[in-house]
């Protein structure tokens, strides 16, 4: 027998014809098509038990969450309870603050707001320029730009709080010393650049801290607007170019709309962040026996940067119970601000 005659011939060749041109049926091709099998007990059982233990390990961490952070506010009010029983003050609204144990006198307002205008005041920096950052790297600058760039921004995160601290008190206070002093007396008819209970010139003020709390929350907000600003969707920006819209009015009329939510999130996210911040402020801020009077150029503590100034005061349970009790305003604060952001994002499930 030849090589020739010991080739077969392929099954396809003839799909035409019937038995006896050769060619095979269709009844031939189903039958030679392979029938998946259904898998066996082993794999259906060990899938399951696979899919039991990862939705049990979810499941518990975010039930181990929740009770963390339960468990912190339990503890902090169950210690600030018997000082608040002995404080002599209104918590809440005297703007004295004495721990001593012999006499307990304290109040949270002075220190609540020092934190919140300073954190404030700092957001109202960080807003517009993360703003720009995010929407130069989303629709202005090259992609082999922009990842760069964007690195860098990320890396302002990674620098420590101390670091900030440092910066703020030994260059960025001596440079604006005349600026502020500037501000001072040529605007003081407005009562933020008033005079404060300590001198502008010296430059460990709210301004300063301000200043230093905007770097710190540039990453922070330019980072999560960026994300949001990349979602917009293409056929709206595609529609925009279509009618003949400049690369201003595709910003405006889709980009903005789209990430406003987001942007806001992630400004409130921002604002949690500057509210808890301790060392950065603790090093800038001039501590001061005067009340806060609503300048830019006043001293004082926040209620982070009190509790890290009074750490040799917790050797004491009642004295150590009164700047828990602070702490417990500054949780709840920091978690109403959080929860809020988080609330924003899940009314938009595009960014889900």
């Amino acid at each position: 027998m030849s090589d020739r005659s010991s080739l077969r011939r392929p099954a396809t060749t003839a799909t035409s014809g019937g038995p006896r041109g050769g060619g095979v049926t269709d009844d031939e091709q189903f039958a030679e098509a392979p029938i998946p099998s259904p898998p066996s007990q082993s794999a259906a059982k060990h899938g399951r038990l696979g899919d039991r233990v990862f939705a049990g390990f979810a499941t518990g961490a975010g039930v181990f969450m929740v009770v963390l952070i339960a468990a912190i506010g339990i503890f902090l009010l169950i210690q600030a309870i018997p000082p608040l029983a002995d404080n002599k003050a209104s918590f809440l609204f005297s703007r004295t603050w004495n721990a001593d144990p012999a006499d307990l006198n304290f109040g949270v307002l002075d220190l609540l707001l020092v934190t919140v205008f300073s954190s404030v005041f700092a957001l109202v920096i960080a807003m517009p320029v993360s703003l720009g950052i995010a929407l130069f790297l989303t629709q202005y600058a090259p992609r082999r730009a922009a990842r760069p760039l964007a690195y860098l921004v990320d890396l302002l995160a990674a620098v420590p709080s101390i670091i900030y601290g440092l910066w703020g008190l030994e260059v960025l206070a001596p440079a604006l010393s005349g600026f502020s002093v500037w501000l001072n007396e040529n605007l003081g008819w407005i009562p933020i650049f008033a005079d404060g209970n300590v001198s502008a010139q010296i430059g460990q003020t709210i301004f300063v801290a301000g200043i230093v709390l905007a770097v710190m929350l540039l990453p922070i907000i330019t980072a999560v607007s960026r994300e949001v600003f990349d979602r917009t969707p293409t056929p709206h920006l595609e529609g925009a170019i279509a009618l003949g819209a400049t690369k201003w009015e595709v910003i405006r009329t889709t980009v903005l709309p789209f990430g406003r939510p987001g942007y806001i999130s992630a400004s409130m996210l921002g604002l949690g962040r500057a509210l808890g911040e301790t060392i950065a402020l603790l090093i800038i801020l001039s501590t001061t026996t005067q009340f806060f009077g609503w300048s830019l150029f006043d001293g004082g503590d926040t209620i982070a940067s009190k509790i890290a100034r009074a750490s040799a005061e917790f050797n004491d349970p009642k004295a150590a119970g009164a700047y828990v009790a602070a702490g417990l305003v500054l949780f709840a604060l920091t978690f109403v601000v959080n929860a809020a952001a988080r609330a924003i994002v899940a009314g938009h499930k595009e960014y889900e």
